[in-house]
């Protein structure tokens, strides 16, 4: 685990997690980066979530329980945080649900496949340079079933052109390092993800960059 993921990770106490959904899924979404959660980025994990999920970054469970997701899914939660964990598996309310508190900037020991994987506002909280961080997906890759996809969304940089209310929480987050996107652009991902994947789909919605990514090149 290195400190700068760490810090990313360590804000998520249960308390914040009890806010969580208030703050950044209602107000921040809406007002700061201007991607509605309900509008957007919950119909985006609907229409990508596959029978065989891992979730990556795993927040409150929210996206996962709002999915309405058939009974025969298979959800593993991979996280830093055990109080993420914990709150995500308890939101679920899976039985069969499986946990993995590991540091994503590693590869995921044991190379279990899955059909789909989500990085839902996981990018833009791990450590810059972009260069840096898109080494996840050279790792994730490798953990994709042929014809899965891996999918998300992340907060894109000082180049988005940040309304003031983004502007201020972009301060305060990247100071306390629970951001590290300052670089972070829509090019600089691309490139990354091409390098990675032959099958590429992006879409800006507001502040916030989706994206969709199959057919590893191994």
């Amino acid at each position: 685990m290195t400190e700068s993921s760490a810090a990313g990770a360590a804000v998520y106490s249960p308390l914040t997690l009890a806010l969580y959904d208030a703050w950044v899924l209602g107000i921040s979404n809406r007002y700061a980066w201007r991607c509605p959660t309900d509008e957007v980025l919950l119909p985006f994990f609907r229409a990508n979530v596959r029978a065989r999920h891992l979730d990556i970054g795993v927040g409150t469970g929210y996206y996962l329980a709002k999915a309405q997701l058939p009974a025969d899914t298979q959800i593993t939660l991979l996280d830093l945080n055990p109080s993420s964990l914990e709150a995500a598996r308890r939101r679920i309310a899976r039985p069969d649900t499986r946990i993995l508190q590991h540091d994503v900037m590693q590869p995921i020991p044991g190379g279990e496949r899955f059909d789909s994987i989500s990085l839902f506002y996981l990018l833009h909280c791990l450590p810059g340079p972009l260069d840096a961080k898109a080494a996840i997906f050279g790792n994730l890759k490798h953990n994709l079933q042929p014809g899965g996809v891996l999918f998300g969304a992340t907060i894109l940089g000082d180049e988005a052109g940040h309304n003031g209310f983004g502007r201020k929480l972009m301060d305060v987050y990247n100071k306390k390092g629970i951001f590290g996107n300052r670089q972070d652009s829509q090019v600089g991902f691309e490139g990354h993800l091409r390098q990675h994947f032959r099958d590429v789909t992006l879409k800006r919605e507001g502040r916030v960059l989706l994206f969709r990514a199959a057919q590893p090149i191994i």
